[in-house]
């Protein structure tokens, strides 16, 4: 018999404060029982229980080993309870890449719902460009991905899974609208005159409006580019320039009056964001849930 039994045994004991009483919860003879006390005590070479016609009592040495084992005890209950939850309730890990963007107007929703779905299951952002979650999508340093539609995203071996299309739109505060048109005329040109505020090169967002400037042969003359969405919105308010904005994302703005939206040409049109994931990976529980709950929210 190995240590831990005995460890087991009179722990038993201690708890039931009778060696019959420990044989019948431990299912073994009560001889089985005194002889594994006696093997632990020659171990220690010092005696762990005092017997009596009524029972046992712990000694000091008894009292010091049981306070230990009590702890050691309690914490492999508590490891098997959690694995027990862990698979009860599909516990596990869950990755996932995103824009501080996206992150903050669409994932949060899902995320919230997910966690008090999901308590057990430990959940870690990524906030990246789309370009880099893609690349960690495919490198299987993530799970999930909340990503636009782009030629990057077309090209790699990933399932997009779509949840809503956005709208790319102009907007400017009014004050600046009215400065500007006392300038160029109502009629004038707000691509040859404006400052537009813009997303950096490296955006996907960029390069969306890029290329459909580029098809219309437009030219946005004067630009001031920042590195989020926040930025746009702040700038435009206080009157930098006409930003391009998801127009999904500057909702109360727009109904506030601090900002409106400013007709350029061509409507730009409207593109898709969704969850990406590899089509090739075995997804783990953690995640089959979270698209099971992406899948129901959007048929709802």
């Amino acid at each position: 018999m190995n240590q831990l039994n005995l460890y087991h045994i009179f722990y038993t004991v201690a708890q039931c404060g009778n060696i019959s009483a420990a044989a019948k919860k431990l299912y073994i003879s009560q001889p089985a029982v005194s002889k594994s006390i006696s093997r632990l005590e020659e171990s220690f070479a010092s005696p762990l229980l005092i017997r009596s016609s009524r029972g046992v009592t712990l000694t000091e040495n008894g009292q010091l080993l049981y306070k230990h084992l009590d702890t050691a005890f309690q914490a492999i209950r508590q490891g098997e309870e959690m694995i027990s939850r862990n698979d009860l309730l599909g516990a596990g890990s869950l990755s996932i890449g995103v824009s501080t963007t996206l992150c903050k107007y669409v994932l949060l929703p899902y995320l919230q719902d997910y966690i008090t779905a999901n308590p057990y299951v430990k959940v870690s952002l990524s906030c990246q460009s789309t370009y880099e979650t893609i690349a960690s999508l495919e490198n299987g340093r993530l799970d999930l991905g909340l990503v636009g539609e782009s030629d990057r995203l077309e090209s790699s071996h990933l399932t997009f899974l779509p949840i809503r299309e956005i709208h790319d739109i102009f907007v400017c505060s009014p004050k600046y609208l009215s400065k500007l048109h006392s300038q160029i005329g109502e009629n004038g040109d707000l691509l040859a005159q404006g400052t537009f505020l813009l997303l950096d090169k490296n955006n996907v967002t960029r390069q969306y409006i890029d290329k459909h400037m580029l098809l219309q042969n437009i030219t946005m003359e004067h630009q001031i580019e920042v590195t989020t969405l926040d930025l746009l919105i702040d700038f435009a308010r206080i009157g930098l320039g006409i930003a391009c904005v998801i127009g999904e994302f500057v909702q109360n703005e727009l109904k506030e009056g601090s900002l409106m939206e400013c007709s350029i040409r061509e409507p730009i049109p409207p593109r898709r964001i969704g969850f990406a994931y590899s089509r090739s990976a075995q997804q783990s529980a953690a995640v089959n849930a979270f698209l099971g709950q992406v899948d129901c929210k959007e048929q709802a």
